[in-house]
């Protein structure tokens, strides 16, 4: 598969690795490894993992933020090192921690936008404010930190992306907020061709309602990508008190906890007397204990 053909996908990545290194020791050690990753055009993934398993860091190296050490990969086709004026007007990124000026008010942030961004719409970006309930007549320091989430999340909107990514947004938003959120995401695309998002998140019930596909990270590896609907239709947990030597085909994970389970892939393996389905939640405490 080559990343410059037109059917590319929207977020592709070959064996993606970052180190740690110890300025003391001088030592090196992965953060991020292997990472391999084809997601389409169009898929709403859900990043999912610990605190430390490597989701800030994936999503800085996919936008050319971060040293890469190992590997490669590419945006909307573009190599992330490299992205082009054309590629980076077609992105929308919002930091965990939002990237303001605090001494501008939203009002000005979006004078700023607009004469960086040729595409930046202040129409939308004062629909997409409304509907979020951003006080745009305030500076971003005088905001709480859930307003200033919002107000980057406004910025990273405006113009109207074919790939948005978002790293924890709502983290600091009330549970209203967070519908709203999602309700704008989706529902104020301008454009006729799908929009990607690539979104991390704690709060796994708002993910589940809205994702395609989910994305487990653990200790800087990939753990499952699969598409959400295919995980709920055939991802299936089962009694195994025992740790199996090896996993046999269609066995995914082995966890201790419960007094031991195994999930499996009913696609390639019989879920067996007991197994149960799973909501997100119950997948990420299987694949982290």
């Amino acid at each position: 598969m080559t990343a410059s053909t037109s059917t590319a996908p929207a977020i592709w990545a070959q064996s993606l690795g970052v180190f740690r290194y110890d300025k003391w020791s001088l030592s090196k050690s992965h953060v991020m490894q292997g990472i391999d990753l084809a997601i389409p055009e169009g898929a709403v993934v859900g990043l999912v993992g610990r605190n430390g398993a490597g989701k800030s860091t994936l999503i800085r190296a996919l936008l050319g933020l971060q040293t890469v050490e190992e590997g490669e990969s590419r945006l909307l086709g573009c190599p992330s090192l490299a992205l082009t004026d054309a590629v980076k007007e077609r992105l929308g990124y919002a930091a965990q921690t939002p990237d303001l000026f605090a001494g501008l008010s939203g009002d000005e942030h979006f004078d700023e936008m607009a004469a960086v961004y040729p595409g930046f719409n202040r129409k939308l970006a004062m629909a997409l404010a409304c509907k979020l309930d951003v006080a745009l007549g305030r500076n971003a320091d005088q905001l709480s930190l859930g307003d200033q989430q919002k107000l980057a999340v406004v910025l990273a909107l405006a113009h109207d992306p074919d790939l948005v990514i978002l790293d924890e947004p709502v983290a600091s938003l009330d549970p209203l907020s967070r519908r709203d959120f999602m309700r704008v995401l989706f529902s104020m695309r301008q454009r006729e061709t799908p929009r990607t998002v690539l979104i991390s998140s704690h709060l796994l019930s708002d993910l589940e309602r809205v994702v395609t596909h989910v994305l487990f990270l653990r200790e800087g590896r990939v753990q499952l990508f699969e598409a959400w609907d295919d995980c709920a239709e055939h991802l299936r947990v089962r009694p195994c008190a025992e740790r199996p030597q090896a996993l046999q085909a269609g066995e995914l994970h082995w966890s201790a906890a419960g007094g031991g389970r195994l999930l499996v892939d009913t696609r390639r393996t019989d879920a067996a007397a007991g197994a149960q389905a799973l909501g997100m939640e119950d997948l990420m405490e299987v694949l982290n204990t």
